[in-house]
């Protein structure tokens, strides 16, 4: 039961100026368990509304009402929510990080106490990340291909810069996704790859669907030769150096200004971008092992097969192949790239602009996940990780227990 008496201090966190209160008590830690996670739930609430009250004219339509005549004709300003998503998605990925890191770790503490922690099992805590991370990068390259609009602005371009790829490639890809290329039929898509081949000084029957069943994978290659693997040891390569001029002065300002620092800024610098050379080159690959390599002899190579796997088989290979990169990475790395891209590929399932009679959706799950987060910082702040973690441990380091 509740006692006044037993109040010892009140704590206030300002949260877009919502407090955050902290009630100590004297006797079971359940109430005061609760009580954080109230007062959690309560601030951020009402700090995710102030957010969601922000008018945007991106999450806005005009739409006319009345069409009788010009001069009587009336518009309406319909208003959807969606703002706020991306950090509603991140705080529920760490809410659902710290509920299923915490069961798993009462598991295999009981497990390990009776002497019954299979192999299998620690295989499974070291796969964990990378196969988030995987899961999670298949989701956003796939939605960079084929739906970039669910990606935001900053981030297609960045991907785009990084893929280094003619955008009439994807174009043919999409299409023939779509239906509107087919192969072995006259449909006039011909032009598209056609000034590629001109580009590229390549043969023009290469770029017609109606004659070139498939376009050679030469063409992705894009003036690599016709060898897939020698296309991708180049995209490797050549990623690796775009990587590298990016990594190695960011990791050498941060570093101790002495040759071991640089030593281990350099490291540090080569294997970040080795990582992210070999997720672009396994993409590349993971599409030529589909329409060249491994597909046809699965597929088939008749105008149907060939159609079947252009239109999302190859680039979902890639897809499939590309995160596993992050095997390259620490154990450490791993885990802040998975927290990291996570919430994006989560963003890719669900629409960017809903309607408003919903959003409160939103905001019990934001503030849901925010209590559960910031109760585990008081309560177990090891259980949080991350630099995440270790921020708002500091930053909860000088409040009582």
């Amino acid at each position: 039961m509740f006692h006044w008496e037993s109040l010892a201090s009140v704590y206030y966190l300002g949260a877009y100026s919502n407090p955050i209160t902290y009630i100590k008590l004297s006797a079971n830690p359940r109430p005061t368990r609760l009580l954080t996670w109230l007062s959690s739930f309560i601030s951020a609430w009402l700090s995710l509304r102030l957010l969601q009250s922000k008018e945007s004219e991106s999450f806005a339509e005009t739409i006319g009402i009345s069409q009788d005549s010009l001069e009587n004709a009336k518009q309406e300003t319909i208003r959807y929510a969606g703002r706020t998503l991306d950090l509603t998605l991140f705080a529920s990925t760490r809410a659902l990080d710290v509920v299923v890191g915490e069961l798993w770790s009462r598991k295999r503490s009981r497990r390990v106490a009776t002497e019954k922690w299979t192999r299998g099992e620690s295989i499974i805590s070291k796969l964990t990340d990378p196969t988030i991370f995987a899961a999670s990068s298949a989701l956003i390259m796939w939605a960079w291909f084929y739906c970039p609009s669910k990606l935001p602005k900053s981030y297609t371009k960045w991907i785009s810069s990084a893929a280094s790829v003619d955008s009439r490639l994807i174009e043919a890809l999409r299409r023939c996704r779509n239906g509107e290329l087919l192969y072995g039929k006259e449909t006039g898509q011909a032009g598209l790859l056609q000034s590629m081949c001109a580009d590229f000084k390549w043969p023009l029957e290469w770029g017609d669907p109606a004659k070139s069943i498939p376009f050679p994978c030469e063409m992705v290659h894009m003036g690599c030769g016709p060898s897939c693997e020698c296309h991708a040891l180049s995209r490797f390569y050549r990623s690796f150096q775009w990587a590298m001029a990016t990594y190695l002065p960011v990791n050498l300002f941060a570093k101790k200004k002495d040759l071991k620092g640089a030593k281990s800024a350099f490291l540090s610098a080569a294997r970040s971008s080795s990582f992210l050379a070999a997720f672009i080159a396994l993409f590349y690959y993971g599409v030529c092992l589909a329409r060249t390599r491994i597909g046809p002899h699965f597929i088939g190579k008749d105008p149907e097969a060939r159609q079947k796997i252009d239109s999302g088989l190859c680039v979902g290979s890639g897809c499939f192949l590309c995160g596993w990169s992050v095997l390259i990475e620490k154990a450490a790395r791993r885990k802040e790239l998975a927290l990291f891209v996570a919430p994006r590929a989560m963003a890719t399932l669900l629409p960017r602009r809903y309607s408003m009679d919903k959003q409160w959706r939103e905001t019990f799950v934001f503030a849901f996940s925010t209590a559960v987060v910031f109760t585990c910082v008081r309560e177990n702040p090891q259980r949080l990780r991350g630099v995440l973690g270790k921020v708002l441990g500091f930053v909860m380091e000088g409040q009582p227990q």
